[in-house]
């Protein structure tokens, strides 16, 4: 209050040097435990879908990333082989179509494997992504990685987002993931990086796991 009057302020835009060596220190530690304790579910899930369908045992595709750099996601395959090609086939579906084009999902897509669709209902196919923040490219906790066609969308003051890494979990995933419109998801993103913490990271680390348990749809 000024004089009877109500103002708002932003917080900066930019974490401290301490700060981010904090963050990072946590991702290491984190995933560096991590990949050692799921070796073993990661080597049945790579015999899994090897055997249920022809392709490699990985899937990589092009992310935007931090301060506008772009990476490759890793992810465990969960499509048949050549699925990119097929998309324009199988685009009429999107479930954002009437409300919001801008976020390609499908539901029961046909492209998805028998395994893949497993994958996706469990988030299993989201664990490689503990080798993206081993190599600095992602942090446990963050922005939702968007593929190059969705981030020429972000524009203004939305693209505040790209001071952080992107997260193998946020208040996006958390809050409802896919169900969440692309407009809404653009201002969790702002309001994670104006309002970072480590208190605020290791919370959503913990609510990731509830989340999990609710339905999720193999899009």
């Amino acid at each position: 209050m000024l004089e009877g009057i109500p103002l708002v302020g932003l917080p900066l835009l930019s974490l401290s040097a301490s700060a981010r060596m904090l963050k990072r220190t946590l991702d290491l530690v984190d995933a560096t435990l991590g990949l050692v304790l799921l070796v073993q579910l990661f080597l049945a899930v790579a015999v899994t879908i090897k055997v249920d369908s022809r392709g490699p045992i990985f899937f990589r595709q092009n992310r935007r990333g931090e301060y506008g750099k772009t990476f490759d996601i890793y992810k465990f395959r969960t499509m048949y082989l050549g699925a990119e090609d097929r998309r324009a086939d199988v685009a009429h579906p999107n479930m954002h179509e009437d409300g919001d084009p801008r976020m390609f999902k499908i539901p029961s897509d046909p492209r998805i494997t028998r395994v893949g669709a497993f994958l996706r209902r469990t988030a299993i196919d989201e664990l490689p992504q503990l080798i993206n923040v081993l190599h600095g490219e992602m942090s446990l906790v963050g922005l939702r990685p968007l593929i190059l066609e969705e981030d020429m969308y972000v524009d203004s003051w939305a693209r505040k987002r790209l001071e952080l890494k992107p997260g193998i979990t946020g208040l996006w995933q958390v809050l409802g993931g896919s169900d969440i419109p692309f407009e809404d998801m653009t201002k969790l993103d702002y309001l994670y990086v104006t309002s970072w913490s480590l208190k605020e990271d290791v919370r959503l680390i913990l609510l990731t796991l509830p989340s999990l348990l609710r339905a999720r749809r193999a899009y």
